[in-house]
């Protein structure tokens, strides 16, 4: 069975929606991976759409979700990015709070920083659930 990631921000439209693109490319789908925000907005961010594109990755499509108990059920790690205590606990999962800025209201540069930090942790949690 496929490892689960369940990456939560606040609006699902910038960090979350990052991290989850990084972990389906880097793991080529041996990952199953979910996103979601506990008080989503209506679209992804146009800056993060811009600068995971110059890495050719095209997150233009996605949709921010709201965070469900059956998200984090079905997942095996949580990762949280600034969503204080929105992320409901369950025995046996395994939680990660990744301190990251918000890439709300920044500039391209700003947001490329953050997508780089985004990436490096991405890369070491799928050094560690894949084999």
């Amino acid at each position: 069975m496929k490892p689960s990631v369940l990456f939560v921000c606040v609006h699902n439209a910038g960090r979350s929606q990052m991290a989850a693109a990084w972990l389906a490319h880097l793991s080529e789908d041996r990952i199953e991976v979910r996103s979601a925000g506990s008080a989503p907005a209506v679209g992804v961010h146009p800056v993060v759409i811009a600068a995971m594109k110059e890495v050719g990755i095209d997150i233009a499509g996605q949709v921010p979700k709201v965070l469900t108990y059956e998200a984090v059920e079905a997942s095996d790690v949580c990762v949280t990015m600034g969503c204080g205590d929105a992320c409901p606990v369950f025995p046996g999962k395994r939680y990660l709070d990744w301190s990251l800025d918000d890439p709300a209201g920044q500039g391209i540069e700003a947001v490329r920083v953050i997508r780089d930090q985004i990436r490096a942790r991405v890369e070491r949690l799928v050094g560690e659930l894949l084999p």
